[in-house]
């Protein structure tokens, strides 16, 4: 019988150590939806992480206000909330 790996994939490890918050941006003109991470880091960079591909890394940027504007471009939209580093 063959079985499928379900584990979650671990975050990224550029990522693992120094990330600040969380967030996750949605495009409701997909069916089903389809959803990115925008992770920010302590020196306030921002990363944009695929888990629907092994959270293949989407874009790079120097700031929120800069993956903010890529993800709205694109027609995401956040979702309500943020997870912070300090809350886990």
């Amino acid at each position: 019988m063959q079985t499928t790996n379900t584990t979650p994939s671990p975050a990224p490890s550029l990522a693992k150590n120094n990330w600040n918050f969380l967030e996750v941006w949605v495009d409701p003109m997909q069916s089903p939806p389809y959803l990115l991470m925008l992770l920010g880091d302590k020196s306030g960079h921002c990363q944009i992480f695929d888990p629907a591909k092994q959270y293949k890394l989407v874009k790079g940027c120097e700031s929120y206000a800069q993956a903010q504007l890529w993800l709205l471009e694109d027609e995401y939209e956040p979702l309500e909330g943020r997870l912070s580093e300090a809350e886990l």
